[in-house]
């Protein structure tokens, strides 16, 4: 039986990640990029598809495991009636070579473990050929090579390389995998157990860095952790999550790859790393926004590859039956296609976020960012698939009217505060225009509430951002109500979904999905703007308690079965997490003294 999506642990170089389960195996783990082929997939099929497994041999009647500090070096400890022993999982911060490190310690008595190391390149479609080393195993399958170094003697067995051996107490076994392309020479052996030191040291000496002391300490520095874990430290890139096809519904179809960058995340994502006084991420950050969009103004894509890419053809691989059953398991992203008029106001914010904390750009963004404007002066009224990609016909979403207006909004603010030159009252005007439209065609006089789309009878929680965005202030009449009907409506057990799926038919997609965590952060600091905090504060405390026993979340949450799904750990999530920490950090101590400060999001950002 599959382990749960809460059952995993990530670990990661800031260049690729591996999910480690709380059985001892890594089922998940692409090489040499978060995008590339996995190695392992057992976490979308079976152990025949990839998987790197160390545990006892004896039944487990208690598991524990952390996080070694403040770090990303995780250790997993193994209760069995033989002893107690642990697993330390690491992979070393890049430098040419890539590779994982487990270090087997015996804790207490003396217990007999199995290792199980099944490599299967290209999502476990290829079968590589192996052979034996002085040291271990080699296996190279196409453009893909994996060696194996231990000290611990290994065997073949049914295609894998397994091995059994004993662990007392105070022993230490290490195993290192090192990945390099099969056309070059392997690299050479180093010391694992120096290695993974040295990589906990470098975790903790960057959370060391964290300028964030309010309350939920943490949740936040975990967080943050994450969202470092899942940078793509050569560009500065940040994707959405570690995984592809991890299922929003068991057994469901909306499965969908997010190891790419989302400009939607943009704002928010910079907003987390500044609370955490993380500058230099924030700019990379920024700059690869920049580098990304650059190009024609009518090319604005929803997401890129970790390097700009913009061709994620969506593909489906028909041999994974997927996590638990759900399929397809896809390879892409077909929203890459997408018209996202959402996406300009996410960038102009976070560009304008940017140049507020002194991450000036250049007279080059400038003049990218003029250009993207005098696109959307012409397309403002255009349909669209919107915040949620969907997948059926394009039209007229609020929040994406909303999001254009925001655009137009930051432009004119940028003319205003940085002295730079554009046709701020042309722009203005757009900005005016775009605001009158939402207001008298977003509104819906019987619902008493903004709709999902023009003459829509649905909410969508993507409307709770109307005021943190500055559109409206917080405690208008338009905005209480909506914010009333989405807690009404849309919230499962006080976690909310993003919109009712088998009611708008809006998305093409069978219905059936769990509650939408960032969307439940937005409710959290809608509900702080409306001065009601109790509220606010009783809301991100249940969120906190939906994390996994690591701090780690996953895009959704479904309080039907108590689980995590969608895909994991998701940053959209993490994101939503650390501003909506920082947000209720800053409540006043008396009713009425929160506001927004009237250029974008709420001020405690």
């Amino acid at each position: 039986m599959a382990l749960r999506i809460e059952d995993y642990a990530v670990i990661g170089d800031t260049q690729s990640a591996a999910l480690v389960g709380k059985d001892g195996s890594i089922d998940w783990l692409c090489f040499p990029r978060f995008d590339s082929g996995a190695c392992f997939a057992a976490l979308l099929g079976t152990p025949e598809h990839g998987r790197w497994l160390i545990t006892p041999e004896a039944p487990v009647w208690e598991t524990r495991r952390r996080y070694l500090g403040e770090s990303l070096v995780l250790e997993t400890e193994f209760h069995t009636d033989e002893g107690v022993v642990r697993v330390i999982d690491g992979m070393p911060v890049r430098t040419r070579w890539l590779d994982v490190v487990r270090l087997v310690e015996g804790v207490k008595g003396r217990v007999r473990m199995k290792m199980e190391l099944v490599i299967r390149f290209d999502y476990g479609s290829i079968v590589p050929w192996v052979r034996k080393t002085r040291y271990g195993v080699r296996a190279v399958g196409g453009p893909d090579a994996l060696e194996l170094f231990s000290p611990v003697p290994t065997r073949g067995e049914g295609l894998t390389t397994v091995a059994s051996f004993d662990v007392g107490a105070g022993d230490r076994l290490p195993f290192q995998t090192n990945w390099y392309p099969s056309h070059e020479d392997p690299p050479p052996r180093g010391d694992p157990i120096r290695e993974l030191t040295a990589t906990q040291r470098h975790w903790q000496h960057w959370s060391d860095r964290c300028s964030y002391r309010g309350p939920w300490r943490e949740a936040v520095v975990r967080s943050l952790l994450t969202l470092k874990a899942l940078t793509y430290a050569p560009t500065g890139g940040i994707v959405a999550a570690v995984t592809t096809s991890l299922p929003e519904c068991i057994g469901g179809v909306r499965n969908w790859d997010y190891r790419f960058c989302w400009v939607r995340d943009a704002t928010l994502c910079l907003y987390a790393l500044l609370q955490g006084g993380f500058h230099d991420e924030a700019r990379a950050w920024r700059d690869w926004l920049l580098r990304s969009v650059a190009g024609t103004p009518d090319d604005l894509r929803t997401l890129y590859g970790v390097q700009g890419e913009r061709r994620l053809t969506e593909l489906e691989l028909p041999w994974l039956p997927g996590y638990e059953g759900s399929k397809p398991v896809r390879l892409g992203n077909k929203a890459v296609e997408q018209l996202p008029l959402d996406v300009y106001g996410e960038l102009m914010d976070a560009l304008y976020t940017a140049s507020r904390v002194g991450l000036s750009s250049s007279e080059n963004g400038w003049r990218l960012t003029r250009s993207l404007m005098q696109w959307l002066e012409r397309n403002w009224s255009q349909p669209d698939e919107g915040i949620w990609e969907v997948r059926g016909p394009r039209r007229h979403f609020t929040h994406s009217k909303v999001m254009c207006w925001v655009a137009l909004d930051r432009a004119v603010k940028m003319v205003e505060q940085f002295g730079l030159q554009g046709p701020v009252d042309r722009w203005r005007s757009v900005r005016d225009r775009i605001h009158a439209d939402v207001c008298e065609k977003g509104w819906n006089e019987r619902r008493q509430s903004f709709t999902q789309f023009y003459g829509s009878d649905m909410l969508d929680a993507s409307l709770l951002l109307i005021s943190q965005v500055g559109f409206l202030p917080a405690k208008d009449p338009r905005v209480m109500k909506t914010v009333e009907a989405i807690q009404r409506e849309l919230a499962q057990d006080g976690f909310v979904l993003r919109y009712r799926t088998e009611e708008t038919g809006v998305d093409g997609l069978p219905a059936g999905e769990g509650a939408f965590l960032p969307c439940s952060f937005w409710l959290a600091d809608a509900l702080a703007m409306l001065d009601r905090h109790d509220e606010a504060r009783a809301l991100f405390e249940r969120l906190l308690a939906v994390r996994n026993d690591l701090g780690l979340l996953s895009e959704e949450y479904d309080p039907r079965s108590g689980r995590l799904v969608g895909n994991f750990p998701q940053a959209f999530s993490h994101i939503a997490l650390v501003n909506t920490a920082s947000n209720l950090a800053h409540l006043p101590s008396a009713p009425g003294e929160h506001r927004g400060d009237g250029q974008g999001r709420a001020s405690s950002h």
